[in-house]
């Protein structure tokens, strides 16, 4: 799984784990938003998912973490992640999950959309993976629409199956699978 994705306005970078401070500082806590979980989501260059490898890079062969970038330069927009998952035990039955979270001044512009569809278009290409899916809670409506936009398709909802502020709440399932259109 090697190469950046990009499209014209944005490439998405592994992040490193000389970077990893800068991600837990500045751009792992929104505070009140969906991915508010009661505190910094800290990253460890040494979890499962992200661990280290080659160039110092957070990610291995179950997942990894990569900066969503303007091509032209500045300050990340945020983040996207993806990990394995399993549906069997057979490779042939394994896909990924992804997640996105961008600094709230880069949303409402389609970086959202954009990014998700980057990365799952480079999971395709890279892996034998047949399904991409994400999550999001079932108020998000504008991460839900940033979804549709990249091409997913919603699967329905899980009951209960994030604790966050506090309560547990109800996700959307939205998967792509590799014969969908791109």
């Amino acid at each position: 799984m090697d190469g950046s994705p990009r499209s014209e306005r944005l490439r998405l970078r592994f992040v490193t784990h000389e970077e990893t401070r800068l991600l837990n500082d500045r751009y792992r806590h929104d505070p009140g938003g969906f991915n508010d979980f009661g505190g910094p989501v800290v990253v460890d260059a040494a979890q499962n998912g992200a661990a280290p490898r080659g160039l110092g890079e957070l990610r291995n062969d179950e997942g990894g973490v990569l900066w969503v970038e303007l091509v032209d330069g500045g300050d990340p927009l945020g983040t996207v992640q993806y990990r394995r998952i399993a549906y069997g035990p057979n490779r042939e039955s394994n896909g990924w999950d992804i997640g996105i979270e961008l600094r709230p001044e880069a949303r409402g512009n389609g970086f959202g959309a954009e990014a998700q569809r980057l990365l799952a278009k480079w999971l395709f290409e890279t892996t034998n993976a047949n399904r991409v899916e994400a999550q999001t809670d079932v108020e998000n409506i504008a991460e839900a629409r940033s979804l549709e936009k990249a091409g997913f398709k919603r699967d329905g909802v899980l009951r209960g199956a994030q604790f966050r502020a506090g309560a547990y709440h109800d996700l959307i399932v939205y998967s792509r699978l590799r014969a969908d259109p791109a």
